[in-house]
């Protein structure tokens, strides 16, 4: 009797610790699960913090093509109809593609309009209203013109839906190009309303 005894005790105990063992691996996939939650559900409070300058927050996003820029570093300021635009960064990336980032800023005393700034391409302008895909990069050198990105559906690599700028208001702008080849290290840079203006490339 005891051997039938310790027998069906050690299947109990076997079934027992299965059991456990199975109720632990659906709870730690649970906590998986959870934590992946947890972490989108931590981003939206992140967002006030973007979001608390209104349409800019969206605008912030956009510009995270490229690496964190510092506003403090000016490249080169041209001006345009009541604008300034400063560029912070012209940046060469491993991928095969240059990453110009700035700012525009409204430094009149009326609203100004941002649709001109996509350029007068009807495809173009079409699928990327009040963006900066009119932007072009020369290589004066090579004597080849480089225009923005886009992808099979002609939407840009840049800043897209950027609403009119109040006065004192700004923007910031970044746009991706095709990489000239790594001898060319300057180019002329230009963006409808605003003057042409050479940029050095890092990178």
């Amino acid at each position: 009797m005891s051997i039938r005894r310790s027998t069906k005790s050690r299947r109990v105990a076997v079934a027992v610790s299965l059991t456990a063992a199975l109720a632990l691996a659906v709870t730690g996939c649970g906590a998986d699960d959870g934590g992946k939650t947890k972490d989108t559900g931590s981003s939206p409070s992140s967002m006030p913090s973007k979001s608390s300058d209104g349409d800019k927050g969206a605008k912030q996003e956009d510009t995270a093509a490229g690496d964190n820029v510092d506003p403090n570093v000016k490249l080169a300021e041209v001006r345009g109809s009541g604008l300034t635009l400063v560029i912070n960064q012209v940046k060469r990336d491993s991928g095969g593609f240059v990453t110009v980032q700035g700012e525009i800023k409204n430094v009149s005393d009326r609203t100004q309009n941002s649709s001109s700034w996509a350029g007068t391409e009807s495809g173009i302008f079409a699928q990327n209203a009040n963006s900066v895909a009119g932007a072009t990069l020369v290589d004066k050198a090579g004597k080849k013109r480089y225009y923005v990105l886009r992808d099979t559906e002609s939407r840009c690599l840049c800043t897209t839906g950027i609403p009119p700028l109040s006065a004192g208001e700004s923007t910031p702008i970044f746009m991706q190009f095709p990489a000239p080849p790594s001898t060319t290290t300057e180019v002329d840079f230009t963006l409808p309303t605003f003057a042409t203006t050479s940029l050095k490339i890092s990178g």
